[in-house]
């Protein structure tokens, strides 16, 4: 509704039209007629009597009732034209209903509160005035009654307030109520669309986790998979072409490669048995956000367990019957692991080990940390970092390796493991294939330096990998040591 008091194409709940005309209901429009035909039949009694005490014709005064009262019809959409032709009938003593049912609707509008107030005082005043001219007539008549002064002005105040102050406040009050519903109603369409789009967001998040999650978990199965893979095809291969010329080193390679084989069966059997309790604990509610780490926490600990098999033959015979027996029997359970994820995992001081599998497969490493000699390693890169730092170095090396296996066979390996102020810097370099070294025919899928560089990222560190001038590949890697423990 406007300041004039025309109403928008808006019902009063600020739904669109869809009465006829002006009215937002049907109900509304026959409500509307039936005030209005009763204002007219009003006002045409009262215009015929002013009319005969006017000594005017009765027609003049049901014609002007018949044009008065009717104006109801349009209280909706102008009530300022309402009211002001009810002020305008009042010395007529007509219009009693126009003018309550008027105010009402004024008030009850959207018009400004001083165009309210300015047509119910000059209501009040038509009202004042008319009233006190009548009862003044009315006391002249009657010649033995003479009232007090104040008597007349005070009835005649009284009977404007109460012909004028109800239904105004009346519609002050609905309307009022009406505006409140429609701001509650306006909020609440606002927190619905804020939280349809925080539940759309919270569906991204929860792909994109969900995507997250997925990547982290290939890269721990590529990285602990990968190497003994490689290192068992490496294997097969030199077993191959050995088998002829030296039985003896031929039968070397095949338990190598047997304990390879099931070195990778303990592995991938761990973690399956950590990825179905974290499915489990997802479908009971409880959060299984956790099972990357308790997947390296895992790998680590299948790789000791397999370093101890690689030296010990009763130690692989147990591990070939665990993977006869299936998980029950030979798995480890992997919940302890996934409760001492932050405490497991390969250390640096595991390096040796690493490098050793390399060199039993028939490849040339050299491993140094900071010029101390290989013996010395154990204690030089002991446990002085945060498990994901040296988790992520172990990685990276383990994945360089893997590399040179396939893609390099034959040429020399340089592992480098440096402590400087603050970070933690290693570089594993290759020279050129030799040519006279056989291809083991590794596939590559493309995601060791990715794997790498995501690891590496993750903990705010540098990742550099590319071909060298001789020829061969270097990947170098630099994390911050600020996760440091004594």
């Amino acid at each position: 509704m406007t300041a004039t008091g025309a109403s928008e194409g808006v019902g009063a709940r600020g739904a669109p039209v869809s009465g006829p005309w002006w009215w937002a209901r049907r109900r509304s429009a026959v409500l509307d007629v039936v005030l209005a035909a009763a204002s007219a039949v009003e006002c045409a009694f009262e215009g015929a009597r002013f009319a005969s005490g006017a000594q005017l014709p009765e027609l003049v005064g049901v014609l002007l009732g018949l044009l008065a009262g009717p104006v109801l019809l349009v209280r909706r959409r102008w009530p300022v034209v309402v009211v002001l032709v009810s002020i305008a009938v009042i010395p007529a003593e007509m219009g009693g209903l126009l003018s309550t049912v008027g105010l009402y609707t004024l008030a009850a509008s959207d018009v400004p509160r001083r165009i309210t107030g300015l047509l119910a005082g000059m209501t009040v005043a038509g009202t004042l005035v008319t009233t006190f001219l009548s009862l003044r007539q009315d006391v002249l008549a009657q010649e033995d009654f003479q009232p007090p002064m104040w008597l007349l002005p005070a009835m005649s105040l009284a009977l404007g307030l109460v012909l004028t102050a109800p239904p105004v406040l009346w519609g002050l009050y609905v309307g009022a109520r009406r505006r409140l519903v429609e701001s509650l109603r306006e909020r609440a369409d606002g927190l619905e669309r804020e939280l349809s789009l925080l539940a759309d967001r919270a569906e991204e998040r929860a792909e994109w986790a969900r995507n997250e999650e997925r990547t982290r978990i290939a890269r721990e199965m590529h990285d602990v998979v990968a190497h003994r893979v490689s290192l068992m095809v490496v294997h097969a291969a030199a077993l191959q072409a050995v088998a002829l010329k030296d039985p003896e080193k031929a039968s070397k390679n095949a338990g190598l490669v047997g304990d390879m084989g099931r070195q990778a069966l303990t592995e991938l059997r761990e973690m399956l048995g950590v990825l179905r309790t974290a499915d489990g604990a997802a479908v009971r509610g409880a959060a299984a956000s956790g099972a990357p780490e308790r997947l390296a926490a895992v790998a680590s600990r299948a790789g000791a367990q397999a370093t101890v098999q690689t030296r010990s033959p009763e130690a692989s015979v147990v591990a070939e019957s665990a993977g006869d027996g299936g998980p029950e029997r030979g798995a480890p359970v992997a919940a302890p692991a996934a409760a001492e994820a932050d405490s497991e995992g390969p250390y640096l001081a595991e390096l040796g080990d690493l490098v050793g599998q390399s060199r039993a497969a028939g490849m040339v490493v050299e491993l140094t940390v900071d010029g101390a000699a290989e013996g010395e390693l154990a204690a030089a890169a002991g446990q002085r970092y945060a498990p994901p730092v040296e988790r992520t170095v172990y990685r990276v090396v383990q994945e360089a390796l893997t590399n040179v296996h396939k893609h390099a066979p034959g040429a020399r390996a340089r592992v480098r493991l440096a402590h400087r102020e603050g970070e933690l810097a290693v570089q594993v370099e290759n020279g050129p294939c030799e040519g006279g070294a056989a291809d083991a025919g590794l596939p590559s899928g493309g995601n060791g330096l990715v794997g790498m560089r995501e690891r590496v990222t993750a903990l705010g560190g540098v990742f550099v990998s590319g071909p060298t001038e001789a020829g061969g590949f270097r990947v170098s890697a630099v994390l911050p040591a600020a996760s440091a423990v004594s």
